[in-house]
């Protein structure tokens, strides 16, 4: 695995987005307690389950690679161009 180079950034971004859609969805109303490595399994789970991306291996499946697969997926949504994925 490895990292990308605005990595911290763009989980930043994917956590917003992926707020967004769950709570638009209906899946999901996040509260301000709601610690950041819940928010990011729940969204993992979530765009999982709406095959949006690719589940990780039985192996992989720990905190830092679901950062890093939802970095990834950020990184997919963005513009060419973006200033994170420069």
């Amino acid at each position: 695995m490895s990292k990308l180079k605005h990595e911290t950034e763009l989980l930043k971004e994917a956590l917003r987005v992926g707020m967004i859609y769950a709570e638009k969805r209906g899946a999901a109303k996040f509260e301000a307690s709601d610690s950041a490595n819940e928010k990011i399994e729940y969204i993992y789970k979530l765009l999982v389950h709406d095959k949006l991306i690719q589940p990780l291996a039985n192996e992989q499946h720990d905190m830092v690679h679901m950062k890093h697969k939802l970095a990834l997926w950020m990184a997919r949504q963005l513009p060419a161009g973006h200033r994170l994925l420069q």
